[in-house]
C-alpha cells in the first residue's frame, strides 16, 4: 500500500477532572456546530447471569429525566436549539451523544451532566421502561425474519457468559429486577470516573474547560467493580445448529468465527479480509454469488469489534431452489483462496482508496469524530490513536491478510447457523 497520503493529525487535548471523569477536546471551528459524546464503561458483558439486559435498559432510562429535567425533556430541550441527540447500547459501552449549533454547548453539559448526577430512578420510570424494551425486542428480534440469528450465533462462538449473551437481554430477567437493583446499576456504572466526554466541533477551549467543570466537577465518583475477565478457551470447534424461523419467507445461512480482540495486529487483516470478500460490489463474494451465480437475494458480513474475543461473519439468503450447500462451498473456496495466494495487488489498492475515503468521511462529521474519539480513549486509553488508526491499517500487508485468513477463517474455528423457514429442512 501507498505510504505517500497523510492527512493532518487532528487537535486533541485530554485531561482528567479530580473525579475521575477523563475529558477528551478535539477544537475545530470550521462549520459552527459541537459534538458532545459521554461514553460509559459499561455495556451488556458487565452484566452478570440472571441480570442480563440492565444496560439496554439504562439507554432508555436515561432520557426519563433527573433532578432538573422532566420525563423525555432531553429530547425537547435539544430539538428546540435546533440539535439531534441519541443513545446507542453494545456489548462494549453505552454511549449518548448530541449536535448542537456552537453556542449551545452550555445546554447540552448541562443535560448530560444532570442525569449522570441525578437520573429519575423510579419504579414508574422502571415500569415504563421495562415494557418499552419489551415493545422493542417484538418490533426489531421476535417479529422480525432472521432478526435472532445474531444472538443465536454469538451463543454458538462464545464460551464466556460475558461474550455469549445478547444486548437486548432477557425479559424475564428485567421483569424480576427490583427498583434497588436498577439504582445500584447506576450507582456503580454511570460513575464521572468510568466514563468518558468527548467534545468536537467549533468551541474555545479553556471556556469548554469552565463549562465542563462548572457542570460535572462536584460529581461524586464511585467505587468500581474489579477488572472484566472476558476471556475466551484457547481451543476451537466446528458448531452446527439448525433454527426454525417461523417468519422467515426463505432459508438463509450465517457463519462466525471467533477472532483476535481489536486493533490487533490479527484483527486488523482480518478486518481488510473481510472488506475483500464482502464489503461492496466489487467483492470478491458479490461477484460471484450476486452478479455471476445470481443465486442469493442477500449477501452480508461484518466484524464484530471488541476488547476481548471479537468475531467476524458471512451469510446469505439464498434465491429459492438454490442449492445452500453449493453457495457455502462457493464462500468456503473464496476463503481458502486468499489463504493459499492472498489478496491480489488490485485489490490491496482498492482497500487503500476505501480506507481513505471512510476516514475522510469521518473526518467530516463533528460527531463522528467525536465518537470515534471517545472509543479510543475508553477502550485503549489513547485519543490519540484517532490519528494513527489509518496509518496502522495501511500498514497491513498482503501477507498478513493471507496468513491470518488461513490461521482462523477454517472449518475447524466455525459456526454455522442454519435458519429454516417453519415446516422445512435444511441440508447441511
Amino acid at each position: 500500500m501507498s505510504e505517500t497520503f497523510k492527512l493532518p493529525p487532528l487537535e486533541i487535548e485530554e485531561y482528567t477532572l479530580t473525579n475521575g471523569l477523563r475529558v477528551v477536546l478535539n477544537p475545530d471551528n470550521a462549520i459552527p456546530v459541537v459534538s458532545v459524546a459521554v461514553y460509559y464503561n459499561v455495556g451488556s458483558r458487565n452484566e452478570r447471569e440472571g441480570r442480563t439486559g440492565f444496560a439496554h435498559l439504562f439507554e432508555h432510562m436515561m432520557f426519563q429525566g433527573s433532578e432538573n429535567v422532566p420525563k423525555a425533556g432531553h429530547f425537547q430541550y435539544i430539538m428546540k436549539a435546533g440539535g439531534t441527540m441519541n443513545g446507542t447500547t453494545s456489548s462494549e459501552r453505552t454511549n449518548y451523544y448530541e449536535t448542537l449549533p456552537a453556542n449551545q454547548l452550555p445546554l447540552a453539559l448541562w443535560l448530560e451532566s444532570d442525569r449522570m448526577r441525578s437520573l429519575a430512578v423510579t419504579q414508574e420510570n422502571l415500569d415504563n421502561q421495562r415494557e418499552a424494551v419489551k415493545e422493542e425486542k417484538r418490533l426489531r428480534y421476535d417479529n422480525q425474519p432472521y432478526g435472532q440469528i445474531f444472538d443465536l450465533i454469538n451463543e454458538m462462538i462464545y464460551r464466556n457468559f460475558a461474550n455469549s449473551h445478547s444486548t437486548i437481554g432477557s425479559m424475564e430477567h428485567l421483569d424480576d429486577a427490583t427498583v434497588e437493583d436498577v439504582q445500584e446499576f447506576f450507582r456503580i456504572y454511570y460513575a464521572p470516573n468510568n466514563a468518558v466526554l468527548t467534545l468536537s466541533g467549533a468551541f474555545e477551549t479553556q471556556t469548554a474547560k469552565d463549562l465542563i467543570e462548572t457542570y460535572f466537577g462536584d460529581i461524586p465518583s464511585q467505587s468500581l467493580p474489579s477488572e472484566l475477565d472476558v476471556s475466551e478457551p484457547a481451543e476451537v470447534a466446528a458448531t452446527y445448529k439448525e433454527w426454525e424461523d417461523k417468519l422467515a419467507p426463505f432459508p438463509a445461512f450465517l457463519i462466525g468465527w471467533k477472532i483476535p480482540p481489536r486493533r490487533s495486529p490479527e484483527f486488523r487483516a482480518l478486518y481488510l479480509a473481510g472488506k475483500i470478500l464482502y464489503d461492496g460490489d466489487s467483492s470478491r463474494l458479490y461477484q460471484k454469488l450476486v452478479k455471476g451465480e445470481e443465486s442469493v437475494i442477500q449477501l452480508f458480513g461484518f466484524t464484530d469489534e471488541r476488547r476481548g474475543p471479537s468475531s467476524i461473519f458471512v451469510g446469505a439468503i439464498p434465491k429459492p431452489e438454490k442449492d445452500l450447500s453449493k453457495i457455502r462451498e462457493t464462500i468456503m473456496n473464496e476463503i481458502h483462496d486468499l489463504a493459499a495466494h492472498g489478496p491480489t495487488a488490485e485489490e490491496m489498492d482498492k482497500i487503500e482508496n476505501q480506507l481513505v475515503n471512510d476516514t475522510v468521511r469521518m473526518r467530516q462529521s463533528s460527531m463522528s469524530r467525536a465518537q470515534q474519539i471517545a472509543e479510543f480513549a475508553l477502550y485503549d486509553g489513547d485519543p490519540t490513536l484517532v490519528n494513527s488508526d489509518l496509518d496502522e491499517l495501511l500498514a497491513v500487508k498482503a501477507e498478513q491478510i493471507r496468513h491470518a485468513v488461513g490461521v482462523y477463517l477454517n472449518t475447524d474455528n466455525r459456526a454455522l447457523l442454519d435458519v429454516v423457514p417453519a415446516s422445512k429442512g435444511v441440508a447441511v
